[in-house]
């Protein structure tokens, strides 16, 4: 049972008389000088369906029809800890995504939003310079919950948290020297550093996975910086798909994973890299735990040695990314190839064959760098073209192009079930 303030609702229906108007029997229940009332479950879960229609998005988490977690925005009003806004016009244009999940073209205004809609224990998926996040409070431990129920993560595999500056990330992990070589070289960029964890570090044990690490990065990517300014603590922030699938690039790639099941997509536009990050632990000897957006030659140059490799584990992965099946489109496929068969579709590089079939090229030039940009949505489109599998043509593994490969070989390998 919920015990809720009669006053509250009183002034809930003075404010916005129309909220209750589903729910004739609802108000006659609250006499004004009754102090409360015991509420079942039901009736709060009913009145939170009808009150999400029209209520400020900003402090609602995603739906429970929806499949995420439950959300509270209901409880919170009657404890009078919220107050009911008026949806405006400039609102309702900019629901283009349909009820939960609102897409805002990407300014001041839609960072403010997102700031507190983060701060309210919502879902925020926004670009960096390597592929569109999806952000939640990391000290939150619901609202990394809810990411995960969001993307169907598996809940062992941790989340990286994106701060503001080096600063920030000291406080949430224990640098060694070639932490802080390595932050002075490519931050901000596209490097997650795995760290020892400082005692009080604020990142929730969930977004840990359990771990006495914690993966940080400061991102470049203006948007991303002027949220974590504006929410003023880390976010953490895994690739806003759904789990197993290809990562996203830009706001519609998200929008066709997450509809309805995030509260927010700030809308920046394609993102520049096109691979996630690179992810360097330096608990002890430097690891490449995964490959990404800075090329393993230019960290080996800045440490002035040669990285240790850790390869992929189903069990235990000790950063994100190191799931072996972790992207992955419907298709299965086929890699190292010279011709598409009948019945395939082609990812080509460089210079293609002839084919009477559906084709993309990653870069005809043959230009790692463009080629990482369109890599997944390339995989996205031929996956889209009803193809059961996808011949992939022969990528170089030199510079960004061992991060291609990395992602290739994920998903091309075999899934269980």
């Amino acid at each position: 049972m919920v015990v809720v303030s009669a006053a509250n609702v009183w002034r809930t229906h003075e404010s916005a008389p129309g909220l209750f108007a589903g729910f004739p029997g609802i108000l006659p229940l609250f006499e004004r000088d009754s102090f409360a009332l015991r509420y079942s479950k039901k009736t709060i879960y009913l009145l939170g369906v009808f009150w999400s229609e029209w209520q400020d998005l900003n402090l609602r988490p995603p739906r429970p029809e929806r499949g995420a977690l439950p959300d509270c925005a209901t409880l919170r009003l009657m404890a009078g800890l919220i107050t009911p806004a008026s949806l405006k016009a400039s609102l309702r244009e900019a629901m283009t995504a349909g009820p939960g999940t609102r897409v805002l073209t990407a300014d001041d205004k839609a960072i403010e939003a997102a700031a507190r809609c983060l701060g309210a224990g919502g879902l925020v998926a926004f670009p960096t310079e390597t592929v569109y996040g999806l952000g939640a409070d990391a000290g939150n431990g619901e609202a990394v919950a809810r990411l995960y129920a969001a993307k169907g993560r598996p809940s062992f595999n941790p989340l990286i948290a994106h701060v503001a500056d080096v600063e920030a990330a000291r406080r949430a992990g224990i640098f060694t020297n070639a932490a802080e070589k390595l932050a002075a070289t490519f931050w901000p960029g596209p490097l997650t550093l795995v760290l020892a964890k400082q005692p009080d570090c604020r990142v929730a044990d969930l977004a840990l996975a359990g771990l006495d690490t914690v993966a940080v990065r400061v991102p470049a990517h203006p948007i991303a910086r002027a949220l974590l300014k504006a929410f003023g603590g880390p976010i953490v922030a895994p690739s806003a798909n759904r789990s197993g699938h290809v990562s996203p690039t830009s706001a519609a790639h998200v929008l066709a994973d997450l509809r309805g099941r995030i509260d927010l997509i700030i809308d920046g536009g394609p993102c520049a890299v096109g691979v996630e990050s690179t992810i360097v632990s330096c608990v002890d000897r430097p690891t490449l735990l995964r490959p990404g957006g800075v090329p393993r030659d230019a960290i080996e140059r800045a440490l002035r040695s040669t990285l240790a490799i850790s390869p992929a584990g189903e069990e235990a992965p000790v950063a994100p990314g190191m799931l072996a099946s972790h992207y992955a489109p419907k298709a299965s496929l086929r890699l190292g190839a010279d011709i598409a068969q009948p019945g395939e579709a082609l990812l080509a590089f460089g210079q293609a064959p002839e084919f009477s079939g559906k084709i993309l090229n990653l870069s005809p030039r043959g230009d790692l760098i463009e080629a990482a940009a369109n890599l997944f949505s390339h995989l996205r489109a031929l996956d889209a073209s009803g193809a059961k599998r996808i011949a992939v043509m022969k990528v170089p593994r030199d510079g960004l192009g061992e991060a291609i490969n990395d992602r290739l070989k994920r998903a091309a390998a075999p899934r269980k079930g």
